[in-house]
Order: structure tokens, then sequence, then C-alpha cells
């Protein structure tokens, strides 16, 4: 997994709560490896039924082509845990999602794949909103996530929390495998004090192997 430190760049505005999964990454999309991951973000909001593009989409304005963070409502990735609303967003360059709430799953397939969901009080969140609307993709924000803050144009500067172990986690780019074997040199001391103690337990997990 990517570690994250800080991303500084454009933040794209999807002012909008209950944005869910099958929004984010349709199903029909959602079911290859291989698939396109840029093109399934946002499918069928992106175009007409005719198949042209929406230019009021926010994915489809110009100026936020190229963003970095995105910003969003309440209960942002409700819906399935399809792990490909995740990918979509890679996929285009977005590192970091700030939302006034996340769906529990989604919040954790986001910490899964290096993306840093950041939640934001009311206030803060309208602020932020004010000043990304007020930007329009003309200038930077910037996420640190070692100083956990967020700060933007006209001195904009707003601190954010995250559980310490979420911190770690990306900072140092680790998934639930990557946490695990940190502590590799405790789990072989177990697994030497057990297979002393007990062998015939090593016997019968052999045999399952």
């Amino acid at each position: 997994m990517k570690a994250f430190s800080s991303v500084t760049g454009v933040a794209i505005p999807l002012l909008e709560d209950d944005v869910n999964t099958d929004q984010i990454a349709p199903v029909a999309g959602g079911t290859r490896l291989n698939e396109n991951y840029a093109e399934t973000l946002f499918r069928n909001r992106r175009r007409f039924d005719n198949g042209e593009a929406d230019p009021d989409f926010v994915f489809n304005k110009p100026q936020f082509r190229t963003g970095v963070m995105l910003v969003a409502g309440k209960n942002f990735g409700c819906g399935s845990s399809r792990e490909s609303a995740v990918w979509v967003f890679q996929a285009i360059g977005i590192s970091c999602i700030v939302a006034r709430s996340f769906a529990d799953i989604y919040r954790e397939n986001c910490l899964q794949n290096g993306i840093l969901p950041i939640v934001l009080k009311d206030a803060d969140a309208d602020r932020l909103d004010a000043a990304i609307l007020a930007a329009n993709g003309a200038a930077p924000f910037t996420v640190d996530l070692v100083a956990r803050a967020i700060s933007g144009p006209n001195g904009l500067h707003l601190s954010f929390d995250i559980p310490e172990a979420d911190r770690t986690r990306l900072l140092e780019g680790l998934d639930d495998i990557g946490l695990t074997l940190k502590h590799r040199a405790e789990i072989e001391v177990f697994e030497a004090r057990i297979a002393q103690a007990k062998p015939w337990s090593q016997k019968a997990n052999a045999s399952l192997l």
C-alpha cells in the first residue's frame, strides 16, 4: 500500500449527502478486475441517457479534472461494501476524501487502500466548503497528515482528528497484513514457544496445510 503523508492540489466539491457506492462505482462496471476504473467513476451520473457528457456534473468540469482531494457531505460511501468504490478515486489521482461522516465499511476500505478519510465538524466543514467553492479549482489546498491540518487560500487552516492507529498505518503505508508483520518478531517467539510446549499442535496444523 502506498504511504500517505501530505497532498497539495485542486479540491473537488461534491457537496451532497448519502452518496452511495452504487453511484460511485456502478456495479455493471465493477465485475472485472482489469476494468478502467477512471471510466467507471460515477459513470451513470457523468453522462445523459444519450451518452453525452453532462457539463454541469462536477467531475466533468475542466477545472476539477486534476483534483487530488474530494470534499463531500454526510454518510459518504453508504450502500454496498464494494472496494472498487475506493479504487475509482485512486484511478483519477484522489488520495484524500473529506466528509462530514462516512459509512463505516467505506471508511475502512479507504484506510486499507491508502486513501485518507477525514471527518470534519459542521462548522469547519462549512468553512472548507465555502473556500473550495470560492476557489473553483483555481487555488490549491493542502492536507497534511503529519500536522493533522488542512490549509488553503486566504489563510484557511483547519485541524482534524484521526485515530493514531489509522494515522500510523497511512503514514507507513500499511494494510492489515503490514500491520501484523510489524509484530513478526513477537509472533515468531510465540510460535517457537508453542512448538516447544505443544509439539503435537504443530503436527496437527501441518496436516491441515
